[in-house]
C-alpha cells in the first residue's frame, strides 16, 4: 500500500509537472520575450535614430579597429570587447548609421537570448514584463545601440545568473554560465567581478563546484587578454588597477547616490555631479525600484521560487556598490546592469496582485507606468536631440580642420580633440590628464612632419608652445593650427 502511495504521489508530481509545461506553452512560450526584444529593437531605431554619430569614447572603441581614423589612445579601465563587438562593421565600413543598425540588433537579440535563461524559473508575462521594463528605460535605449560596454554587461548578468540558477536542473546550463560571465568580463572585468561575487558565494555555499567552476572559467576567457595586456602595456595587473583607479579618481568610500540621481535628467557624465536635483517626476521611478523589488521578493517567498529573486536582487546590490559607493563621479549607463537584475523581481512584484482588488490596482499600475513612459520619452529626446548636435558640432569642426590642410596623417591635441581626431581622420595626443600619452616636446616634434592643430574653449588660452599659431572659431571652439598648416602663420 505504501507502495501504491507512493506511485500514486510520483503520478500526481509528473501530472502537475505536464500540466505546468503545457500552461506554459499556452502562455506563449517564447513569443512575448521576442515580441518584447522586437520592440526594443525598432523603438532604438526609431527614438535613438542611427545618424546621431559617435560619441567620446565609442570613438576610442571604434578606432582600434576601424579604418576612419588612427587607434585612439586606450586608457587603463577600458576593455577589448566594445571593440570586437563592433569589428564586423567598422572594420571595413565608416557609415555610423550601419553601425548603428547592427548594434540595435543585436541588442535585441542579446535581450531575447538573456530573457529565454529564465524561463521556467518564472511565468512567461513576468519575463516578458521585466524586459519590457529595462527595455523602456530611456538609458537602455539609448545606449542598446551604442559602441559602448554597460548594456553588455547588463545582458551578460542577467543570461548568467538565469542559468546559474537553471543549472540545478538542467546541467546544460552550465555553458550559459561560462558564456555570460565572459561576456561581462569581455566588457568590463572589473564590473563583472562585482556581478559574479554574490553567485560565487552560493556556489561555495551551495557546494555547487560545478557551478563556481563554469564562473571562474568564463571570468577567465573574458577578462585573460586584458590581464595579459595588463603584463605587456601597463607593468602588471596591480599597476593596471591601480592607474584605473586613479583615471577614475581614485576609488574608495565616496556616496555618489545623488550623483547618480542628478544623471537621471540626461546628463550621460555628470563629473563634476554639482547643481539641484531633478523634478521628482524624474527621479520617482528610480526612488520606487527598491520597493518594488523588496515586494518581488516576497511574492517570490509565497510562490516557493524564493532563490529564483533572491540571486539576481544579490547580484544587482553588489553591480550598483561600486558606482553608488566607491566613485565621486556618476553616469547612468553604469547602473545597466543593476536595473537588468532588477527588472525580474519587480516585473514579478507587478503582475502579481490578483483577487477583488486586482480591477483597482491594475488601473493604478496603468497610470503609473504611462506616466513613468512619459518621463522616460522626454529625457531620452533631449538626450538624443543634445547629443546629436554636439556630434554634429564636432564633425564641423573637423571639417574646418580639413580644409584648413589638417589632413590625415595629422595629429590634435586640446580640448575634444579625442572625438573630433576621429571625425577628422587624425590621430589623438594629450600631454596631461588621464588620456596623457605624449608629451609637449613630443607634440611640437610632430608639428614639424605632420599637420598638427591645438583644440581650446572659446577664447581659451593654448599651451604656451601654441600660442603664436594661428586661431581661429570653428562649431563652438577655437582652433590653432601648427603654422607650416597651408602657409598659415603667427597671428
Amino acid at each position: 500500500m505504501a507502495h501504491g502511495d507512493s506511485a500514486l504521489l510520483v503520478g500526481r508530481r509528473r501530472r502537475t509537472s505536464s500540466l505546468a509545461f503545457g500552461a506554459s506553452r499556452r502562455d506563449g512560450g517564447a513569443r512575448p520575450i521576442a515580441a518584447v526584444a522586437a520592440a526594443f529593437t525598432l523603438a532604438q531605431l526609431v527614438l535613438v535614430r542611427p545618424g546621431m554619430g559617435l560619441g567620446w569614447d565609442e570613438t576610442v572603441y571604434v578606432s582600434q579597429v576601424g579604418v576612419q581614423a588612427p587607434a585612439a589612445f586606450f586608457s587603463a579601465p577600458r576593455a577589448r570587447g566594445v571593440s570586437l563587438l563592433v569589428a564586423p562593421i567598422a572594420s571595413w565600413s565608416t557609415s555610423t548609421e550601419l553601425l548603428r543598425v547592427y548594434l540595435a540588433v543585436l541588442s535585441g537579440l542579446g535581450l531575447h537570448l538573456a530573457l529565454r535563461t529564465w524561463r521556467g524559473l518564472f511565468p512567461v508575462r513576468v519575463l516578458a514584463v521585466g524586459g519590457a521594463l529595462f527595455a523602456s528605460l530611456w538609458i537602455t535605449l539609448f545606449y542598446g545601440p551604442q559602441a559602448m560596454p554597460n548594456y553588455w554587461v547588463a545582458v551578460g548578468a542577467l543570461g548568467a545568473a538565469g542559468c546559474f540558477l537553471r543549472a540545478r536542473r538542467d546541467p546544460r546550463a552550465l555553458w550559459g554560465v561560462v558564456a555570460g560571465a565572459a561576456l561581462m568580463a569581455w566588457m568590463r572585468p572589473t564590473d563583472a567581478v562585482w556581478v559574479a561575487l554574490p553567485l560565487l558565494v552560493a556556489a561555495l555555499v551551495g557546494r555547487r563546484p560545478r557551478c563556481a567552476l563554469a564562473l571562474v572559467a568564463g571570468l577567465v576567457a573574458g577578462g585573460a587578454q586584458w590581464v595579459i595586456e595588463a603584463y605587456v602595456s601597463y607593468g602588471g595587473l596591480a599597476e593596471r588597477l591601480h592607474e584605473g583607479s586613479r583615471i577614475q579618481g581614485g576609488l574608495g568610500p565616496r556616496f555618489a547616490v545623488d550623483d547618480q540621481l542628478r544623471s537621471l535628467v540626461g546628463r550621460t557624465l555628470c563629473r563634476p555631479c554639482t547643481g539641484p536635483l531633478p523634478d521628482p517626476a524624474v527621479m520617482a521611478w528610480w526612488a520606487v525600484l527598491p520597493l518594488l523589488a523588496a515586494v518581488g521578493l516576497a511574492v517570490a517567498v509565497r510562490a516557493g521560487r524564493t532563490r529564483g529573486s533572491l540571486v539576481p536582487l544579490a547580484c544587482a546590490t553588489t553591480a550598483a556598490v561600486p558606482y553608488l559607493f566607491l566613485i565621486g563621479y556618476a553616469a547612468p549607463r553604469f547602473l545597466l546592469p543593476a536595473y537588468a537584475l532588477l527588472a525580474i523581481p519587480v516585473a514579478d512584484a507587478l503582475t502579481a496582485p490578483s483577487g477583488r482588488w486586482r480591477p483597482v490596482v491594475a488601473v493604478l499600475l496603468g497610470i503609473g507606468l504611462t506616466g513613468h513612459l512619459a518621463v522616460q520619452y522626454a529625457v531620452l529626446e533631449r538626450v538624443v536631440h543634445r547629443t546629436t548636435r554636439d556630434h554634429r558640432d564636432w564633425a564641423r569642426t573637423a571639417t574646418e580642420l580639413n580644409r584648413l590642410g589638417v589632413r590625415p596623417p595629422c595629429l590634435l591635441t586640446g580640448h575634444l580633440s579625442i572625438p573630433v581626431a576621429y571625425y577628422a581622420g587624425c590621430t589623438s595626443a594629450a600631454a596631461f590628464g588621464p588620456n596623457a600619452n605624449s608629451t609637449e616636446s613630443g607634440i611640437v616634434g610632430a608639428s614639424r612632419r605632420m599637420p598638427v592643430a591645438v583644440l581650446t574653449r572659446p577664447g581659451g588660452s593654448p599651451p604656451a608652445y601654441a600660442r603664436g599659431w594661428h586661431t581661429l572659431p570653428a562649431a563652438g571652439m577655437d582652433i590653432h593650427v601648427a603654422p607650416n598648416v597651408s602657409g598659415h602663420g603667427p597671428n
